[in-house]
């Protein structure tokens, strides 16, 4: 589990990616403290696991779904990532729970000063937007954001100067794929009520009846 507030921009150094596999191998400085083989870092939103350990780098095995549902196949040799530590119980939630499970890839569209910020409109899947609510939560590439807006076809968030900067999303211009994993405690209660708007199967009316029946008042 992460709280999707990244903690350094790692690069790409060695990377080998077949059709069903890979591996990469990354540069990272403060992510190494305290890491052990078999831990836990997410590369751009995508939970992974360390196989080796050097003095200023890791490498992790890419499984094929992984390279099929992300956009860990797009990287090169020198590439930034954004890295980040498993969460410990004793740390502090700046971001939101992120599972480093991502459900899909989405396009940046726009890029929009607003102020000091930077307002990114990014398209994604239907599939996804039914989960998103305006001032909810939103993993881009493993950054902890709050939605401004959700369209019918792509959402807004705003990136503040430190964001832009220490993150890959400053670098990233537009057409540029990010990853999205959306809110987890959304996805679990849609499931658990049946509200997944890409089912017509599945979809039932929310009323007090419906919420009485089920026990959540």
């Amino acid at each position: 589990m992460f709280t999707g507030i990244v903690e350094e921009l790692g690069i790409v150094r060695a990377l080998q990616l077949l059709p069903e596999s890979g591996q990469l191998t990354l540069e990272g400085k403060k992510v190494l403290d305290g890491t052990r083989i078999g831990d836990s870092i997410a590369v751009n939103g995508v939970c992974l696991t360390v196989i080796r350990l050097g003095d200023r780098e890791f490498t992790v095995d890419v499984m094929a779904e992984t390279l099929a549902k992300t956009n860990l196949a797009e990287l090169k040799s020198g590439s930034r990532v954004n890295l980040e530590r498993a969460l410990q119980l004793q740390t502090r939630l700046g971001g939101h729970l992120v599972s480093g499970h991502v459900d899909g890839v989405g396009n940046i569209r726009r890029i929009v000063p607003w102020g000091i910020a930077q307002v990114y409109e990014v398209n994604a899947p239907p599939a996804l937007l039914s989960y998103m609510l305006p001032k909810g939560s939103i993993a881009i590439d493993g950054i902890s954001l709050t939605l401004i807006d959700v369209e019918t076809d792509y959402f807004t968030v705003s990136l503040i100067p430190h964001t832009s900067k220490e993150t890959t999303l400053g670098f990233k211009g537009i057409g540029a794929s990010v990853n999205l994993e959306t809110d987890l405690i959304g996805k679990y209660v849609a499931r658990f009520m049946g509200l997944n708007a890409t089912s017509s199967d599945n979809k039932k009316d929310l009323s007090l009846g419906f919420l009485a029946e089920n026990g959540f008042i």
